[in-house]
C-alpha cells in the first residue's frame, strides 16, 4: 500500500522531537499502520542550521512554509510553529490544498479551532490536535472515544507545567515565587517572558479545548476567569498546610443547573486528593461523568518527546483515515457541531475561601476585618497566625464558611483601603469537592 506523505512545519523543541520519534520508530510505526509514514519535506527559518536524522532518508529543507502546504506528494502538514498569525495562515493554506492537518497549537485551537475543524469537513480533510493540551497525556483520545459514553459534570486539570513546578518547588523548598521562576527559566521550564505560564493564559487556552471536548460548547477563551500565582508566598503553603491542604493552579469546568462555570485560579485542594500529589512539570485531568464517576489521567505536560508521542499519534491516525478513505470523520472536538455557550459568572460560584492579609500590627484588626466579612453576610471559620517577629508585616489567615465569590470579591474590595493592610488580602477558593 502507498505510502502517506509528511510535511513537518517548525523546528524547534516539539517538530525537533517529532522528527526523532518519526526517524526512531519508522519500522515499528509502518508494522502498526500496515503502510510507511514518510517526511517528504521540513520548513523552518532557520532550516539549514537545523540537524535532520539521516535515518528519514532524502527530504526536502525549505525556509518557505508555503512550499510545504503546496507540495504535490505532502499529504499531511504538521503545523508546529504556534501563535496565531503565520499559523493560521498555514492551516488556512493546508486546507486549501486538500492537506490534512495536524497541530500542536493549543492559543490557535482555543480561539477559532471549531471554524478551521469545519472548513476542514467542507474540503474533505481531517484536523488532529492530540498535542495541543498535556502533550504527554492522550486526554483528547480519552474525552473524544474513551469516556464519550457518559455525560460529564466536570473537569479539573492541572495544565501548565511551568507553574507547577514554580509552586511544588516553593512548597517543598520554602523559597520565594521570584527565585523559583529563575530556576524554572535556567532549566528551560519557563520563557524569558513567563506570563503566558504563570498568569494563567496558557492553562486558559487549554481549558477552553477540554472544556469544548467534554461539554459540546463553543468556549470563547475571554470568558474564562483567569488568576495567576504571582502572589503564592511560601507562608500560603504553611497555612495551608495546617488546614489539611496544598495550593495548585486549577483549571476547572462545572455544570451547574445555570450552565457551565469555568475558571483558572490558585485554589486550596485537599492533600489527601490525586491532584495534590501532582508535581514538578507534570499534568493532570480529573473528569467526573454521571455513570462512570471519576477518572484520572496524569503525565508529562510537555517537552519535544512527550509532545512529540502526541504528533506522531496524530499523523499516524490521520494517516490511517487518508488511506480508508471513510467519508465520516469523528470531530476534533467531539462533537459534530459545538453549541453556543452562554458564559455563567464565576462570582456565582460557592466556596469556602482561605484569605491571607499582610498587616502592621495593632489593635482592633480582626474586628474591622469581621465587620466587613458580617456586613456581606460572609461567617467566619477561624483565624490562623504563625509565629512572626516583624510586627511590621505580619501575616496571618482568615477562612470563612461557603460564600459565593460575589461577596467575597466586594468583601476584599472593602478591606483593600483600610490603612494597616499592606497589600489588598490575597483570597483562594477552597476547593470542597477535590
Amino acid at each position: 500500500m502507498r505510502q502517506v506523505n509528511i510535511g513537518i512545519i517548525g523546528l524547534g523543541n516539539v517538530g525537533s522531537g517529532t522528527l526523532e520519534i518519526l526517524a526512531e520508530t519508522a519500522d515499528q510505526i509502518a508494522l502498526k499502520l500496515g503502510f510507511e509514514l514518510k517526511v517528504t519535506a521540513v520548513c523552518s527559518r532557520r532550516v539549514a542550521s537545523k540537524p535532520i536524522p539521516a535515518a528519514l532518508g532524502p527530504v526536502m529543507k525549505t525556509p518557505d512554509w508555503r512550499e510545504v502546504v503546496c507540495h504535490p506528494e505532502v499529504d499531511i502538514v504538521a503545523e508546529l510553529v504556534g501563535g496565531t498569525t503565520v499559523a493560521a495562515d498555514i492551516i488556512n493554506a493546508a486546507i486549501d490544498n486538500h492537506k490534512s492537518v495536524v497541530t500542536a497549537n493549543k492559543e490557535l485551537m482555543a480561539e477559532c479551532g471549531s471554524e478551521i475543524w469545519e472548513r476542514a469537513i467542507r474540503q474533505g480533510i481531517n484536523l488532529a490536535m492530540e498535542a495541543s493540551v498535556a502533550g504527554g497525556i492522550p486526554i483528547h483520545a480519552v474525552l473524544r472515544e474513551g469516556i464519550s459514553g457518559d455525560r460529564l459534570v466536570a473537569i479539573y486539570g492541572i495544565l501548565n507545567g511551568t507553574s507547577n513546578y514554580i509552586l511544588t518547588e516553593m512548597e517543598r523548598r520554602g523559597d520565594s515565587f521570584e527565585t523559583v521562576l529563575r530556576e524554572a527559566q535556567e532549566l528551560g521550564y519557563a520563557e524569558a517572558d513567563p506570563s503566558a505560564d504563570v498568569d494563567g493564559y496558557d492553562a486558559r487556552s487549554k481549558l477552553a479545548i477540554l472544556a469544548a471536548l467534554a461539554f459540546g460548547e463553543r468556549i470563547t477563551p475571554s470568558d474564562i476567569f483567569v488568576d495567576g500565582i504571582r502572589r503564592i508566598t511560601p507562608i500560603d503553603f504553611q497555612y495551608a498546610h495546617r488546614l489539611g491542604h496544598t495550593i495548585r493552579l486549577i483549571c476547572a469546568a462545572r455544570q451547574t443547573p445555570k450552565g457551565l462555570i469555568l475558571s483558572v485560579r490558585p485554589a486550596l485542594i485537599r492533600r489527601s486528593t490525586i491532584l495534590a500529589g501532582v508535581l514538578g512539570a507534570y499534568n493532570a485531568v480529573w473528569a467526573k461523568g454521571v455513570y462512570g464517576e471519576d477518572t484520572f489521567y496524569y503525565g508529562r505536560g510537555a517537552g519535544s518527546r512527550p509532545t512529540g508521542v502526541a504528533v506522531v499519534s496524530d499523523l499516524m491516525r490521520v494517516a490511517r483515515e487518508i488511506r480508508s478513505g471513510s467519508p465520516e470523520r469523528v470531530s476534533p472536538f467531539a462533537h459534530e457541531r459545538l453549541g453556543e455557550y452562554t458564559p455563567i459568572p464565576v462570582t456565582e460560584q460557592k466556596r469556602a475561601y482561605y484569605l491571607r492579609f499582610r498587616v502592621v500590627d495593632r489593635p482592633g484588626i480582626i474586628a474591622a476585618l469581621a465587620g466587613i466579612l458580617a456586613e456581606k453576610r460572609i461567617s467566619l471559620e477561624a483565624v490562623l497566625q504563625e509565629p512572626c517577629e516583624t510586627k511590621h508585616d505580619l501575616p496571618f489567615v482568615i477562612t470563612v464558611e461557603p460564600t459565593s465569590e460575589g461577596a467575597i470579591r466586594e468583601a476584599v474590595e472593602r478591606m483593600a483601603s483600610l490603612d494597616f493592610l499592606l497589600e489588598p488580602p490575597l483570597a483562594l477558593p477552597m476547593e470542597p469537592s477535590l
